[in-house]
């Protein structure tokens, strides 16, 4: 099984770039703070993010995010999650125009020890999407992501450590309403970045994110602040 997901990722990191067809020039930014908790002596927790996405590093926004989740983990290897997110979606360019979208969407995440440091965890993700202007879609979503620890603090933790993942992201269906269409294929997102844990419970990342669609290809500068307690 470990086998079979080792080779899966580099399918995932090298197959979906051969969708684009034009490359943006011009550098994205998304800045996102994610939150996680899980209840003193209960299987049961919450996750929650928010996010701001810009089309450039600032000035024209792209697309907000406010998300939120109750999280089970039956065992240590495994962790569920249900939860809703609310986007609000902006046009590239000087246009104002906002369009809506409302989610409700089921993880299940499997972590994995990868050698005696590494370590892998597995998500996959089922959306049920309710875009404005759009007939109901659903989407399905699987990420795998490696963090490899680089140095160690004052502590014993983990100092620096680098952030690596990639996902697909596949449509349910490819008939959106008023006689359009979208492919099977939706998106691939590859990300690197440089993190350092600033506490056990506090950890802040910078990095890049490669975002490949149908038609074009996006970079994107991500600032992370992940927070649990």
């Amino acid at each position: 099984m470990k086998n079979a997901y080792l080779v899966l990722l580099p399918l995932l990191l090298f197959g979906a770039s051969t969708f684009a067809q034009e490359h943006d020039s011009k550098w994205g930014a998304w800045y996102m703070y994610f939150l996680n908790h899980q209840i003193q002596d209960s299987k049961f927790g919450i996750q929650a993010d928010a996010q701001y996405r810009d089309w450039q590093l600032g000035g024209d926004f792209q697309q907000s995010i406010l998300r939120g989740a109750l999280t089970y983990q039956p065992i240590p290897e495994i962790k569920a999650a249900f939860g809703y997110s609310y986007f609000v979606n902006g046009p590239e360019g000087n246009a104002k125009t906002t369009s809506m979208e409302h989610r409700i969407f089921q993880d299940i995440n499997f972590p994995q020890k990868v050698g005696s440091f590494m370590s892998l965890n597995h998500r996959l993700r089922l959306e049920e999407r309710w875009v404005e202007d759009q007939d109901f879609r659903t989407r399905v979503r699987y990420a795998a992501a490696f963090t490899i620890p680089i140095t160690k603090n004052e502590h014993g933790a983990t100092g620096f450590y680098l952030a690596i993942f990639d996902e697909i992201f596949i449509n349910g269906q490819t008939h959106i309403g008023n006689g359009r269409e979208v492919g099977l294929f939706d998106r691939n997102w590859l990300y690197g970045a440089l993190g350092y844990a600033l506490s056990k419970n506090l950890k802040v990342q910078l990095g890049a994110l490669n975002q490949v669609t149908e038609n074009s290809v996006k970079n994107n500068l991500q600032v992370s602040l992940i927070h649990s307690f």
